[in-house]
């Protein structure tokens, strides 16, 4: 999946216009930061977020937002 984001990044770049590129799914603290290398700017972190339930959110973001 990080060539199809590696090639959507390189199409937005040739346009010349201020697109950001999303990515939703499969976003958890190991893949943020090959996907945001790949050229992702905006993750969704659905899962990842809510694993373990209420009392493990907050460490879950905060693993999110170390990556």
């Amino acid at each position: 999946q990080l060539r199809k984001i590696e090639a959507v990044r390189k199409m937005i770049d040739k346009t010349g216009r201020d697109i950001r590129l999303e990515v939703d799914g499969g976003i958890d603290a190991g893949t943020a930061p090959l996907a945001i290398s790949a050229g992702a700017d905006v993750l969704v972190a659905g899962t990842a977020t809510f694993k373990g339930g209420p009392d493990a959110y907050a460490d879950n973001i905060r693993r999110l937002r170390g990556a």
